[in-house]
């Protein structure tokens, strides 16, 4: 069988996750991207788990494009995608296919955050002060309540995601992204406080599994840097229900979905909607906390198979991941290597996500992370212990 993966850089859910997990099934597969060589690189030294991957060059983010190139390599079992960018396109590529996907509405609905917004209101499902921002518009009428959050429309990790104070700052911070990103709509909304959270869902359109979820520790304003997460696996009842009816007002329920949301005096307020599954390593830590093969049951919906009612997860699991992040622009000159330990019972995996040598700036987003830190084991106290130890055995040095 014949899958399409539509990628743009490579990225570890898929070298480490879904290509091994195709593998497995026996899947030919050929990966379409606009930066073909970083994904040969990437897959060269991996043969033995990913198997022969073919990679093609392919303008991915034009579903023209894609359904084209797919029509002239012959027919496809599947299209997958677990980028951010490109659900839609993926969406749109199965649809003309014939084959199981995503409704690209609820795709392009949920990417889109002015537009994710507008349709919860219209639901009456959720509703939150939110501005979209193009050139056209006067940032300085905008009647926004203070504190606020500007993002890009269709921003990912954080990248450009600020706290704003006052009417001045909004529109300075405003006139800086558009700068960065000539183009790029915004979106202003009002700032939801509350304890920061995910709820993991794997669906195929009949059963939707709740996974579990992290709770996420960020840096301090103005940016939403994700620092630190702990596994959850049950949030109270009324406020899964409460994330669950928001999911079903956007009519996601197929294949993985990652939902950040916070929790304020018990109720639930949806952040964003990634139809997709958590990345940054999470997923791999999900996969062996849960003790499934969370990778192939992603695959397999996408495939038309349905998934079984009980996944037969495990759920005495508990877990943490930290991620070491650079305070100052300058070169790495000195980091720890990769790194598989097993301390007191608790399974310890390091990974450098900054090669020696790189020069980078401060981004106030997830390109500051150094390496993560994923830890699993049966108790909090134990895992968090181990993380704390590992971190503070390490050393990072960065020079102007």
């Amino acid at each position: 069988m014949r899958m399409y993966v539509l990628a743009l850089n490579p990225t570890d859910s898929v070298t480490e996750g879904f290509l091994p997990a195709a593998a497995r099934l026996g899947l030919q597969v050929t990966v379409l991207t606009d930066r073909p060589d970083p994904h040969r690189r990437a897959y060269r030294d991996r043969r033995r788990e990913v198997g022969d991957v073919e990679v093609l060059e392919c303008d991915v983010r034009d579903f023209h494009a894609v359904i084209t190139l797919i029509s002239t390599l012959g027919r496809p079992d599947a299209v997958f995608t677990n980028s951010d960018h490109l659900q839609t396109q993926a969406a749109l590529a199965a649809a003309y296919f014939g084959l199981p996907g995503k409704d690209w509405r609820v795709a392009l609905r949920t990417k889109d955050k002015a537009e994710m917004r507008r349709h919860l209101a219209a639901a009456g499902a959720d509703t939150i002060w939110s501005a979209e921002v193009t050139g056209r518009t006067d940032v300085a009428a905008l009647d926004a309540p203070f504190p606020c959050v500007v993002k890009p429309r269709e921003g990912v990790a954080s990248e450009d995601v600020v706290l704003v104070e006052g009417p001045q700052e909004l529109v300075a911070r405003c006139a800086g992204i558009r700068a960065r990103r000539p183009g790029a709509a915004l979106v202003v909304e009002e700032y939801l406080p509350g304890e920061l959270h995910t709820l993991e869902t794997l669906g195929d359109g009949r059963v939707r599994h709740v996974l579990g979820g992290f709770r996420t520790e960020i840096s301090p304003p103005p940016h939403f840097i994700e620092e630190r997460l702990t596994f959850v696996p049950g949030l109270p009842e009324p406020v899964v229900a409460q994330v669950l009816a928001r999911l079903d007002a956007l009519g996601v329920g197929f294949g993985a979905c990652h939902t950040e949301f916070v929790v304020h005096e018990g109720r639930a307020r949806i952040i964003e909607v990634n139809y997709r599954a958590i990345g940054d390593q999470c997923d791999l830590l999900l996969a062996r906390l849960l003790d499934i093969p969370l990778f192939e049951h992603i695959l397999r919906t996408h495939l038309g198979e349905p998934l079984p009612a009980d996944l037969g997860a495990r759920r005495d699991g508990v877990a943490r991941l930290e991620y070491p992040c650079a305070d100052r622009p300058g070169t790495l000159t000195a980091a720890p290597d990769a790194a598989e330990l097993m301390l007191d019972g608790v399974q310890l995996t390091y990974r450098p996500l900054r090669e020696v040598g790189e020069r980078h700036e401060v981004y106030g987003t997830n390109r500051d992370f150094l390496g993560v830190v994923r830890a699993t084991g049966t108790d909090q106290g134990a895992v968090d212990r181990a993380v704390a130890d590992f971190l503070a055995a390490q050393r990072w040095e960065i020079e102007p």
